[in-house]
């Protein structure tokens, strides 16, 4: 039988294990976390961390049927996704330059910069050299995020040069590199692009709007809807020069951007299937199941990606109401028939308030936003 690695087991890889057995693909799940969601969706479990290259190659070099890598869901992985490959002989889509631009935002940042796109004022942590009082190039108010670290962690924005030293820390401190980027704050529309790209072309494209409740700066959802023909073809532009400098011309792509007066700027990306629903929220509304069809990326095939329809769809984050051991989510038989559920939390879990992405204890994926509040009952003590 054929075999898929899929490297990580978090929520974000649950689709993706569910494609693989769609298509009659054994799973492997390579994960540090024995409690990860996705292991329970794998055939194999290899409790290996994925960043010890050495290690999982060694556990998986003499398999038989080993057809192709994954990792889905967060850039994290893409390291390791890269280098496996090389060393496996397994199909690989991703240049060294798309893997440096998924996993350094400064590297992306420069790469837009010299496109002549669109974007913010910007500078490394060390220009600060730990003074707060130099004369601020971004001004402010400016956002301060990790380097190379994902899922809404180690963000702060600051309109006050005091605050400045506290929140290059934070971010040092989650980032794995241990560097922060300063950026000047955008205003605007904050959207999301998900797309799959074919032989250097956007194939198709999602713009969703995030949901997300102030103050915290995660979203708890995306509203994914055709968009205005204008600013479509204006973000499909940008992405493929981007893409065409990258040398990336196949595969998913998750693209975080503002629009503000026509002008799209692009903040970050991810050559990957994007997390909290997105891809699934793209094969919803053009009638693709765009995850199986990077699973067949992933395997060497080539999918089909000819889209029969053009609708809406809608991603709702599930979350813990306070920290405590969840006892029960009562209500998801009363969601629609249609609607996707993926579960990432079991009663017994211990759960914490949706501050980063990695805390939902789920989301649902459907063609109406769903009102989980209304529906939906989590009981945590």
């Amino acid at each position: 039988m054929r075999r898929l690695v899929i490297l990580g087991g978090s929520d974000g890889t649950v689709s993706a294990f569910r494609a693989a057995r769609r298509l009659g693909l054994a799973t492997i799940c390579v994960d540090m976390r024995q409690d990860a969601p996705g292991v329970a969706e794998a055939d194999e479990f290899l409790h290996v961390s994925t960043r010890d290259v050495p290690a999982v190659a060694a556990a998986l070099r003499d398999r038989d049927g080993l057809a192709g890598l994954l990792a889905p869901g967060s850039d994290i992985n893409l390291p390791s996704l890269v280098e496996l490959a090389r060393l496996l002989g397994l199909p690989c889509g991703l240049t060294d330059a798309t893997l440096r631009a998924s996993t350094d935002k400064l590297f992306f940042r420069e790469v837009c910069e010299r496109l002549g796109l669109p974007g913010p004022s910007y500078c490394a942590d060390d220009y600060w050299a730990g003074d707060a009082d130099l004369a601020l190039r971004p001004p402010l108010p400016v956002i301060v995020k990790p380097v190379d670290s994902g899922s809404s962690r180690g963000i702060t924005i600051c309109r006050e040069p005091g605050e400045l030293p506290a929140a290059i820390a934070y971010a040092k401190e989650v980032s794995p590199s241990g560097r922060a980027l300063i950026e000047e704050l955008l205003t605007g529309e904050d959207l999301c692009a998900e797309a799959m790209l074919q032989d250097g072309r956007i194939a198709l494209l999602g713009l969703s709007r995030r949901v997300t409740a102030p103050p915290a700066v995660v979203a708890v959802g995306h509203d994914m809807a055709p968009a205005d023909d204008v600013l479509e073809k204006e973000v499909v532009r940008q992405l493929e020069r981007v893409c065409a400098d990258l040398g990336y011309r196949d595969g998913p792509l998750n693209v975080d951007l503002f629009v503000d007066g026509g002008q799209v700027t692009l903040v970050e990306m991810g050559a990957r299937i994007g997390g909290n629903g997105l891809g699934e929220a793209l094969g919803l509304m053009h009638g693709v199941d765009t995850v199986e069809a990077t699973v067949r990326l992933a395997i060497g095939e080539r999918p089909d990606l000819t889209p029969a329809r053009r609708v809406p769809a809608h991603v709702r984050v599930l979350r813990a109401p306070t920290e405590g051991t969840l006892v029960s989510i009562d209500g998801l038989e009363s969601l629609p028939d249609g609607a996707e559920v993926v579960m990432v939390a079991k009663p017994g879990d211990h759960v914490v308030p949706y501050t980063e992405c990695r805390a939902k204890l789920g989301y649902v994926v459907d063609r109406e936003p769903p009102d989980l509040d209304a529906l939906i009952r989590i009981d945590v003590r």
